[in-house]
C-alpha cells in the first residue's frame, strides 16, 4: 500500500496498513531545521509523509511594509515568514458594488499545484488547500469586528461578499481537481480554545451555507472533502459534520477536542485528523512526553482505521524539529495495524494535555 492508497483509505473511515501521517503546513523553519536547502516538497519525501499540501498560488505587490495580494488584502510578514491578515479593500458595503475578485481561471493560480502533480501524483495524497467564506469575508473587510458587526448591521451584505467568495473558492478548486489534487480541504478557522467565535445561531445563518456548497462542490467533483477549524467546536459540531464533511482537522485538544470523544461520537460518518499537541508537547517537551502523546492519540483514534496522524495545527516556527521528527517515526512504529492492545488499553483513557490546561 502506498502512501496515496494509505491516505484515501483513512478518509475513506476504512484500515490502511497503518496509521497515514501527513499536516496541513510545515513552516520554514523546521524544514530547514532538519533538511537544509530543501523545499517543502523535498521534506515531504525525505520525512516520507503520506500527503503534500498546497493551495493557490497569489501574485504580490510591494506596498510599504505590506505586501498586497489579488483580492487586495494587504499582509505583514513577520520574522518566521508567516504573514497576517493587516486590512482589506472594502471599508463600506458600497464598496462591493465596483468590487472584483481575482481570476480564477488566471494561468499562475495552479502552478504550485502542478508542480506537485508532477513529481507526486499517485504516489502520495495531494491535497489542495482552500477556503469557503467566514475568513475572507473579514480579511476583505479588515477585521473580525467589521464583519460581525455587519452580521447584525447588513446581513444581505455579508451573503452578497459571502457569495462573491465562494463562486471564487469553489471554481479554483473545481481547476484543482482537474489539475490532479486528490483531496480538497477548507481552512476557516471557526473557533478559539473556549468557543466558537459566534453563536451557533449566526454559525447557521453566516457560515454553514458556505460550508456546504464547499462540500457539495468536493461531491460533484467525486473527491473527499477535510474541513479544518481549530478551536472547541461542540457547540457547532453537529452542524459542521451534517455539512457532509469527510473529515475533521485538528481536533486540538487543548481546546477540549479529545479526538476519541469526536470518533466514538462521530466515527460512522467521519475521518478524525491530528492531534498532537503543538502548543506545548511539540514546542517545549521531552521526547518521553511525545511518545505518550503518540501513543494516547493513536489509542483514541487509530483502531478500527479513521485516523490520520497530525499535529493540533501545523508545525509552526516554534515546534523544536526533534520533536516532530520523533512523533513521525513514532507514528510509524506504534501506528501498525493492528494496533497493539496493550497499547489501547494502557492509553485510551489517559489524557496527557490535562496538565497544560488553564
Amino acid at each position: 500500500m502506498n502512501s496515496r492508497e494509505r491516505f484515501l483509505r483513512a478518509l475513506a473511515r476504512k484500515q490502511p496498513d497503518r496509521v497515514p501521517i501527513w499536516e496541513l503546513i510545515i513552516n520554514e523553519p523546521v524544514i530547514s531545521s532538519l533538511l537544509p536547502g530543501k523545499s517543502y516538497a523535498d521534506f515531504v519525501e525525505w520525512i516520507d509523509l503520506d500527503g503534500i499540501t498546497t493551495g493557490e498560488d497569489q501574485i504580490y505587490r510591494k506596498e510599504g511594509e505590506y505586501l498586497v495580494d489579488e483580492w487586495g488584502i494587504r499582509w505583514k510578514v513577520n520574522a518566521s515568514g508567516i504573514s497576517y491578515p493587516s486590512g482589506g479593500p472594502i471599508k463600506e458595503p458600497s464598496d462591493l458594488e465596483n468590487y472584483k475578485p481575482p481570476d480564477p481561471e488566471a494561468e499562475h493560480r495552479l502552478r504550485t499545484l502542478e508542480a506537485y502533480v508532477d513529481r507526486f501524483k499517485g504516489e502520495r495524497a495531494i491535497v489542495f488547500l482552500s477556503h469557503e467564506t467566514f475568513e475572507f469575508s473579514h480579511y476583505l473587510l479588515g477585521g473580525m469586528q467589521n464583519l460581525f458587526s455587519y452580521y447584525y448591521k447588513n446581513p444581505s451584505f455579508v451573503h452578497k461578499l459571502s457569495e462573491i467568495i465562494s463562486e471564487y473558492k469553489c471554481r479554483v478548486m473545481q481547476r484543482a481537481v482537474k489539475v490532479g489534487a486528490d483531496v480538497l480541504l477548507t481552512g476557516d478557522d471557526y473557533a478559539n480554545r473556549k468557543a466558537p467565535l459566534m453563536s451557533p445561531r449566526q454559525f447557521k445563518e453566516f457560515v454553514l451555507p458556505y460550508l456546504r456548497k464547499a462540500v457539495e462542490n468536493s461531491k460533484k467533483l467525486g473527491v473527499p472533502f477535510i474541513k479544518h477549524t481549530d478551536g472547541n467546536l461542540w457547540p457547532i459540531l453537529e452542524m459542521i459534520v451534517g455539512a457532509g464533511i469527510d473529515a475533521l482537522d485538528p481536533n486540538e485538544p487543548i481546546a477540549g477536542m479529545d479526538i476519541g470523544e469526536v470518533k466514538k461520537k462521530y466515527g460512522s460518518k467521519i475521518a478524525v485528523v491530528g492531534n498532537v499537541d503543538c502548543s506545548y508537547v511539540l514546542t517545549m517537551g521531552s521526547e518521553k512526553e511525545v511518545e505518550d502523546a503518540v501513543k494516547e492519540t493513536i489509542a483514541k483514534a487509530s483502531p478500527g482505521g479513521g485516523h490520520i496522524m497530525a499535529s493540533s495545527n501545523s508545525i509552526h516556527p516554534a515546534v523544536k524539529p526533534s520533536n516532530y521528527l520523533a512523533m513521525v517515526k513514532l507514528t510509524k512504529k506504534y501506528g501498525v495495524y493492528p494496533i497493539d492492545e496493550k497499547l489501547i488499553e494502557e492509553y485510551k483513557n489517559k489524557n496527557y494535555i490535562a496538565k497544560y490546561l488553564d
